[in-house]
């Protein structure tokens, strides 16, 4: 990377990492820009910058023509760490199960078909954000028809039940048919012999909510019996708070997302703002997620972390784990 980059560059480009809109993009690149120190070690990163910059301008221009009504109603930009879609009956408590894990305030009422629209908030969990998409009740009658679509495009779906509901097969059969027609199936299971079906796989996590309605765990039995034993289920209460920090836990772990810090040689790890990538990423991934430039260059990094003695050197190949600190050299 050239010298003499200043923290406020710094910041703006950790913000175009994290963006997860095209008008977030644009903006955290057009401040690079006017940050950028010029002067001859900067020209290829200047010209970079332009380039990447025209891209995201005429990809604006092609949405403004048509890419806006083409995404659908039920398009929600893909933010944060991950996306999960949350699908559920009638006064199962999804809307309830935002307010309580995000910031977001989806309407909550105690009558069904509140939610008539998809609503995101993010979630925390230490040191990322996990993006959660309130949905309308799914009963198999009065379905959105985007909602197979939504479903579809999310990293992940969590299944949100009553423990007190009346007829929870019917509950699941109904949430069945929405993966049937968005054509996923739950990560792990094997593909159908109908390819055509469920040719995407997605991590399914079950919460059964209003936990504190049953406090000696009997209907939530009752809930999990007519699920795939398989499928990781949480008991859950949105209202009170039982099982919430495990139901963080689980989301952020069922993307399959490791966490990687990076450091310059001589310095502290930035701590704050951690590379998230796939699960198996390699030191040159983290390498192409900082720049192309240090990708291009990269001789060697040093890892420091659970599974590593402290400064390990290592080649491009090396896979990664969740919290190693990073230091590329090129």
């Amino acid at each position: 990377m050239p010298a003499n980059l200043t923290p406020r560059y710094k910041a703006a480009e950790a913000r175009y990492r994290e963006a997860r809109t095209l008008e977030d993009r644009r903006a955290a690149l057009r401040e690079m820009l006017a940050l950028l120190p010029r002067h001859k070690g900067t020209d290829r990163l200047f010209a970079d910058l332009r380039r990447r910059l025209a891209k995201l301008e005429e990809e604006g221009e092609r949405g403004a023509r048509g890419g806006a009504h083409r995404a659908g109603p039920g398009h929600v930009p893909r933010e944060g760490a991950g996306q999960w879609a949350l699908a559920g009956p009638p006064n199962a408590g999804k809307s309830a199960l935002v307010r309580a894990l995000t910031h977001a305030r989806p309407e909550v009422a105690a009558w069904p078909f509140t939610t008539r629209a998809p609503l995101s908030g993010m979630m925390p969990f230490e040191d990322v954000q996990v993006q959660l998409v309130d949905t309308p009740a799914v009963d198999g009658v009065h379905d959105e028809p985007w909602m197979p679509n939504l479903v579809r495009h999310a990293d992940g779906v969590l299944w949100v039940l009553d423990v007190e509901a009346a007829d929870p097969a019917a509950d699941v059969a109904a949430l069945e048919r929405l993966l049937a027609r968005a054509r996923v199936r739950p990560a792990g299971r094997p593909a159908g012999a109908e390819p055509s079906w469920a040719d995407a796989a997605r991590p399914l996590l079950v919460a059964c909510n209003k936990a504190d309605l049953d406090p000696d765990g009997t209907f939530a039995a009752d809930v999990r019996a007519v699920l795939d034993p398989a499928l990781p289920f949480l008991a859950v209460s949105a209202e009170h708070g039982a099982g919430l920090e495990a139901l963080r836990r689980a989301l952020w772990e069922g993307l399959g997302r490791v966490r990687i810090y990076a450091k310059e040689p001589g310095r502290r790890p930035d701590r704050e703002r951690p590379f998230v990538l796939a699960a198996g990423a390699t030191v040159h991934d983290l390498a192409r997620a900082v720049h192309r430039e240090v990708a291009d260059r990269m001789r060697f990094a040093r890892v420091w972390g659970r599974a590593h003695f402290d400064g390990q050197q290592v080649d491009r190949d090396h896979v990664l784990a969740d919290g190693d600190v990073v230091e590329l050299h090129a």
